[in-house]
């Protein structure tokens, strides 16, 4: 029996922080994890040269080795990577919890996992080097490249980008939800994707408000394809991964994924019940989630991102306008987003999460791998862990503030 909209509207969607507050509760609990290994894994250098590896010193140390595992424990992760790495004080970098709760094989810090909506931040780098070349601009309207947008004339590539083009998230509709997850092996292309969210009304006029929609993303993936004359597979490698130095990074045609890799776990299933969703195929999510990376690459992407190094400075304080979404702490630019003063983004696709920020004050940088999606109490798991981390080493710049129930607004 066909599961009601209502109940599974968080499918996908969000991978934005204040997804956190917009997702109902959900739908089956957080299974029980091992508690074991209780002793981190501490594993490859992972750089951050000017990072002394005990420079926060032993109690501070301590300090967030318990606060990670209480939040690990409470929120049912199965397994967590934490890399935080601050100039001149110090980095950690620890593995926590396990890979594979069938095997009990341990997390370590050297695995890949699949990094969902932080894809978004590649594929904007990648529309905003276009705008570099001079061969796009953020105003033209998305009609220019593509047609059959609902209201395309009047949406934006800037729209798009910030998402405030009022185009309705096709991860949102019913028939997909259903449709992917009785084939969650099935090949989606970015036109079929698409079409599901154009069977709905636009839900309002572009630049008006702030929704989240990897509508929105898909869009801009086939525009980079469509300026460039490239596959946005080969435009990313050549234009974003090889000059970043990015050795781990890649987008998947399919549900390939190279080893090592923790098994992931989600409840966004038909049923609601807990199932490993390592190798799914992520094409549905394309440019808006399907990206594969490591922590080292995180590493070096969370300061690129943050600091513009492959665009001009024009097209990046662009980028870096945040726009209010809603959410008190939580501003909103260029497919990146700003968090109490870090900026980057996250992701959350059916196994895995991620965060990938960077703060500038401090020239901070902090990744996060979780291998489940799992929501407790109506948020994402990687959320408590950010905030916690935050409030240990930068209580004036903490990541992913709470937002009162009241100020939630109505699930999406």
């Amino acid at each position: 029996m066909r599961r009601t909209p209502a109940r599974r509207r968080r499918l996908f969607a969000a991978a934005l922080l204040v997804a956190s507050v917009l997702a109902p509760v959900a739908t089956a609990p957080a299974t029980a994890v091992p508690s074991t290994p209780t002793a981190p894994h501490v594993g490859f250098d992972h750089g951050g040269e000017d990072c002394p590896p005990d420079g926060f010193g032993p109690e501070l140390t301590a300090r967030l080795d318990k606060a990670i595992e209480d939040v690990r424990k409470q929120a049912g992760i199965p397994g967590l990577v934490v890399g935080l790495w601050m100039p001149g004080k110090g980095r950690y970098v620890r593995a926590t919890g396990v890979a594979d709760k069938v095997t009990g094989e341990p997390m370590t810090t050297d695995g890949f996992v699949r990094i969902g909506s932080e894809t978004k931040t590649f594929t904007v780098t990648a529309l905003l080097k276009l705008v570099d070349d001079g061969k796009i601009g953020l105003d033209d309207p998305i009609s220019k490249y593509i047609a059959g947008v609902p209201n395309g004339q009047n949406i934006t590539l800037r729209h798009l980008a910030e998402m405030r083009s009022g185009l309705f998230p096709y991860t949102d509709d019913a028939d997909f939800q259903h449709d992917l997850l009785s084939d969650p092996s099935r090949f989606f292309t970015p036109h079929e994707v698409l079409a599901y969210g154009y069977k709905h009304k636009n839900t309002f006029d572009p630049g008006a408000q702030f929704q989240y929609s990897n509508s929105n993303l898909v869009l801009l993936g086939l525009v980079v394809e469509k300026v460039s004359g490239h596959r946005l597979v080969d435009v990313l490698e050549k234009r974003v991964f090889r000059p970043a130095k990015l050795d781990h990074t890649l987008l998947p045609d399919g549900p390939e994924f190279p080893e090592p890799h923790p098994r992931g776990y989600t409840n966004q299933t038909l049923t609601g019940q807990v199932t490993d969703s390592t190798d799914w195929n992520p094409s549905w999510a394309w440019a808006a989630g399907a990206m594969i990376s490591d922590l080292e690459d995180l590493r070096r992407w969370a300061k690129i991102v943050a600091t513009g190094e492959l665009l001009s400075p024009e097209t990046q304080a662009q980028r870096l306008k945040f726009l209010p979404t809603g959410f008190p702490g939580t501003g909103y630019g260029l497919g990146i987003m700003n968090s109490g003063g870090w900026i980057g983004h996250n992701g959350s696709i059916p196994g895995y999460e991620t965060v990938t920020v960077y703060l500038p004050s401090q020239k901070a940088t902090l990744v996060l791998m979780l291998n489940t999606d799992i929501t407790t109490q109506g948020m994402e798991p990687s959320s408590p862990v950010a905030r916690a981390i935050t409030q240990i080493v930068t209580p004036n710049n903490i990541y992913d503030r709470p937002v009162p129930p009241r100020e939630a607004g109505p699930s999406r």
